[in-house]
């Protein structure tokens, strides 16, 4: 097996701290700039899973940065470098307690509130008489507060306004760039035969200016779906051909694990693990629409080291 890392623990100049979320670890430099290693750590149902996914971290951090280069023109965001396959080096700003999460169909957490008989999610109206996975006529924005602790809740933004979340006029940069993004996303997406159904985006502030953070448009904050055959399958009320970590989730679900108290993560053996590692280089070059390179992983901790400490000399 190629060498997964689930673990970092460097020590770089001017290092204030280490922040080590799910799957990423970010290392805080002098309260200005962040490098970030995507490991190859997995989580679903907000569990991380026993096992690395080698080159998933790879996959991650190439195609957000490849998506962040594609939409620079539209807002300015984080990135400086990546110096490394699996790490971003840019700037650390302020982030916004809310997370931009847009969709354009009707499908996962809103076909499930749909589906139970609400019409409105986040106080945006969602029409009678559509079918999962349909498309909205325009997305709807459908925020989320950004929990430090436990679930992330739908907000409206109504109530981010009153209660003084984001204030009006920051609020609707946000919006207004979540849209483009989108847009960006979805005429990027449909060039590879795909249809960017829903997305996330977060958003900080720097010196005054506002920046987009942290991924996009990756498999672990993105729903794609097969533009071939879509409109077919919804016509036969069949599910649509999708790419996401959904697939993850669904394994997971099948052997009985949805991160419930009590609940025992299935074993995942080394086949397992390989198969998860080739449909993540299978979502990249979808995506992406290139072959995707494998790095090289026999010392894969020093060059990560080398990768970030070289970077930040030149900073």
């Amino acid at each position: 097996m190629n060498e997964a890392i689930v673990k970092t623990d460097f020590t770089f100049p001017n290092q204030k701290n280490l922040y080590v979320g799910k799957v990423r670890d970010v290392y805080n430099i002098n309260d200005e700039y962040l490098a970030m290693v995507v490991s190859d750590r997995i989580s679903a149902f907000d569990v991380v899973l026993p096992a690395g996914i080698p080159f998933k971290g790879q996959v991650l951090n190439q195609i957000a940065a490849k998506f962040l280069d594609a939409t620079a023109d539209i807002v300015p965001n984080w990135k400086i470098a990546t110096p490394d396959p699996m790490v971003t080096v840019g700037h650390l700003a302020e982030p916004f307690m809310v997370e931009m999460v847009i969709r354009g169909y009707l499908t996962g957490h809103a076909w499930r509130e749909y589906k139970s008989g609400k019409r409105t999610l986040c106080g945006m109206p969602m029409p009678d008489g559509m079918v999962e996975n349909q498309k909205f006529e325009k997305p709807i924005i459908t925020p989320t507060t950004k929990a430090l602790e436990g679930h992330d809740e739908d907000i409206s933004r109504e109530e981010i306004l009153a209660q003084g979340i984001v204030g009006k006029e920051d609020y609707e940069k946000l919006e207004a760039y979540t849209l483009a993004l989108f847009q960006r996303g979805t005429e990027i997406a449909a060039e590879k035969n795909l249809i960017l159904v829903d997305t996330k985006y977060e958003f900080g502030k720097k010196d005054g200016q506002i920046y987009l953070i942290d991924e996009i448009h990756t498999p672990d904050s993105s729903r794609y779906f097969y533009a071939e055959g879509y409109q077919e399958r919804i016509d036969r009320n069949e599910p649509q051909k999708q790419l996401s970590k959904e697939f993850v989730r669904e394994w997971l679900m099948e052997n009985g694990f949805q991160g419930k108290d009590g609940q025992q993560i299935p074993e995942m053996n080394e086949d397992r693990i390989k198969l998860i590692s080739e449909r993540y280089i299978e979502l990249y070059e979808q995506i992406i629409g290139e072959k995707f390179v494998k790095a090289d992983t026999s010392n894969i901790n020093s060059r990560i080291e080398n990768g970030i400490a070289a970077c930040l000399k030149t900073m």
